[in-house]
């Protein structure tokens, strides 16, 4: 979706939209921390995020790669910076190609600074002299796909101010070439960072009177610490009124201070600006959470223990795949991995009755192994002790469903998520007896769907849930599960080995709906589900992520590395289902076992 049209929407309903800026880090493990703080900030819902793009193109790929893996995995509108400066038309046409063909609809155009170790910009050979050119390119050959977003100056361009000050006249000359960018087909203008809030509201009203009238968002850029600060504005040639320098001045050398001070001042301006009727904005992160939240916090737009949720997974924003309201559960831990498998499917399932082995799958491939991770480190630490005996195993299945572990191979999110507590305790004493669990859910009978822990869905419903479990046995227990389930009618299950023998007690084609929810003057939205088809693709991956994950932790011919793959090579996988969700005893079948 465009982010203008977005705004728009917002204007109309009187809501206050705020979003975020990121940079790309120099390093890979730079990159995958960035993602999971990334991860945590998106889910406050911004209207969009965006990401640089380096001096003279030098993060091109970086930022390519961040910008899909933002609006594809992460699942957030993404926004991609595009400069001129080192770029001949073909580079930023095969920029331009490449997000278009990941489904991304949103460029802020710009010029860009210098190359590195140069003084002013120079017009590279078969590029473009200003963000003007780009944005004209860009409508004449992509037409209206992409939203087209320019950078506004409150204070004129930094090339315009000379010294401390910027002529009239050169201010006048920005402002006319700011109305030329949006006639050439830019919707949005976002700002350069300010600290004088009275600049910019002088900027908007100057905007108006030369004739631009999209949204202009002000760039709110909160002071993290003090000498990146100085070097901030600095470079920018951001006036710093006399009262903030005087307040930092006694605190300079306490960065915890100099942060409290640095929310405190973007919660004051913001309030500022949203008092005059301004009702989004954006934040420049500098990679960092903490202060962004903490005045977003501050202004009551943001609140910790009410993250609301559209769907129990994170919609897709790719619009590609927009319809989208319907996924097996399997994936719930490992969100990404489902993304990627399905990444290139022409129709998705969806609505009540999904037909799941209409599209293929994607084959299994070392992307879901092989990218570094921030979750490395916590596994490396957590997982790579050594494994003696099925008890120890055991155990360790056992410690994270109590959090006394962070991280689990199986899992992709941030220790145990809020609902898996409801049932940790149970979920902890099955895994003490050998069922070793990976994925589970309670069961939920009308909750509304505001609740804190189970709702999705906005405001006015009620959602629903089957109690549901997922994780390996031996055969012997196995066996015995089986057993049980017979004399408990209420009960589905499945189970397939690492070769593909199975044993399950539903129809191969069965689709079981085990989450849903009622709301106002909708169908009955049905957004999780069981099936064999999408199991059968799953095992192959749940199975090797012993090995990928776990075995790989330790060298080969390793006594744990050994007892892993026994366990791998001779346990089933188990998806087991209480349909009763009104009386559910999903634990109780594993009494006497």
């Amino acid at each position: 979706m465009k982010v203008i049209e977005k705004i728009l929407a917002a204007e109309q309903d009187g809501k206050t939209l705020f979003s975020f800026e990121f940079f790309p880090p120099k390093t890979a493990e730079g990159v995958e921390n960035l993602f999971e703080r990334m991860d945590r900030m998106v889910s406050y819902n911004p209207s969009f995020c965006d990401i640089t793009w380096g001096a003279g193109g030098s993060t091109a790929d970086v930022t390519l790669d961040i910008a899909n893996r933002m609006q594809n995995m992460v699942c957030v509108e993404t926004m991609m910076h595009l400069t001129c400066t080192n770029m001949p038309v073909e580079k930023i046409d095969h920029a331009l190609d490449n997000i278009k063909g990941n489904g991304i609809q949103n460029v802020l155009a710009l010029r860009g600074d210098p190359p590195h170790g140069q003084d002013k910009f120079v017009q590279v050979s078969g590029g473009f002299a200003c963000a003007l050119d780009l944005v004209k390119h860009m409508r004449a050959k992509y037409g209206d796909y992409f939203g087209i977003t320019v950078a506004g100056y409150p204070e004129a361009h930094p090339d315009m101010i000379k010294g401390q000050a910027v002529a009239p006249e050169d201010y006048q000359s920005d402002l006319v070439y700011l109305k030329k960018k949006v006639d050439a087909g830019a919707d949005l203008i976002v700002t350069q960072l300010f600290y004088d809030t009275d600049i910019f509201l002088k900027f908007i009203s100057d905007c108006r009177e030369v004739g631009i009238t999209c949204p202009i968002v002000p760039g709110i850029m909160p002071i993290n610490n003090y000498k990146g600060f100085l070097r901030m504005t600095g470079f920018c040639k951001t006036k710093i009124p006399s009262e903030i320098m005087a307040a930092l001045e006694p605190i300079k050398e306490n960065e915890e201070a100099v942060k409290a001070y640095g929310i405190h001042l973007g919660t004051e301006m913001c309030k500022k600006i949203l008092a005059h009727g301004i009702k989004t904005l954006h934040l420049y992160t500098l990679n960092m959470e903490k202060s962004a939240l903490g005045i977003l916090t501050s202004l009551g737009l943001i609140e910790e223990s009410k993250i609301s949720r559209s769907l129990p997974w994170r919609p897709p924003t790719n619009f590609l795949r927009a319809k989208e309201d319907v996924r097996p559960i399997f994936w719930a831990n490992r969100p990404r991995s489902y993304i990627a498998r399905t990444g290139g499917w022409d129709q998705y399932p969806r609505g009540r009755w999904a037909d799941s082995a209409n599209p293929s799958y994607g084959a299994l491939t070392d992307h879901q192994f092989m990218r570094p991770r921030s979750l490395d480190k916590k596994l490396q630490e957590e997982w790579a002790l050594p494994v003696k005996s099925i008890e120890d195993i055991n155990q360790r299945f056992s410690d994270y469903c109590l959090g006394k572990l962070s991280s689990s191979p199986w899992s992709d999110l941030d220790s145990l998520q809020p609902e898996t507590k409801m049932i940790n305790e149970p979920l902890a004493s099955i895994n003490t007896k050998g069922f070793l669990t990976i994925n589970s859910q309670p069961a939920v009978n009308g909750d509304r769907s505001d609740s804190p822990v189970v709702g999705w869905g906005g405001p006015g419903g009620y959602v629903y849930q089957k109690a549901y479990v997922e994780f390996f046995c031996s055969r012997e227990k196995l066996d015995a599960l089986v057993a049980k389930c017979k004399s408990a009618p209420s009960l589905t299950y499945m189970a397939v080995n690492k070769e593909g023998e199975s044993v399950s007690n539903v129809g191969p084609t069965q689709v079981n709906a085990v989450t849903w929810g009622v709301f106002p003057g909708k169908e009955i939205i049905q957004p999780t589900v069981v099936d064999p088809v999408s199991f059968a693709v799953w095992k192959d991956e749940a199975f090797e992520i012993w090995a990928r994950a776990w075995a790989s932790l330790f060298v080969e011919g390793d006594p744990s590395r050994q007892l892993l793959e026994q366990v791998q090579s001779s346990y089933f996988l188990v998806s087991l289902v209480d349909n009763d969700y009104v009386n559910s005893d999903l634990f109780g079948v594993f009494d006497d076992i």
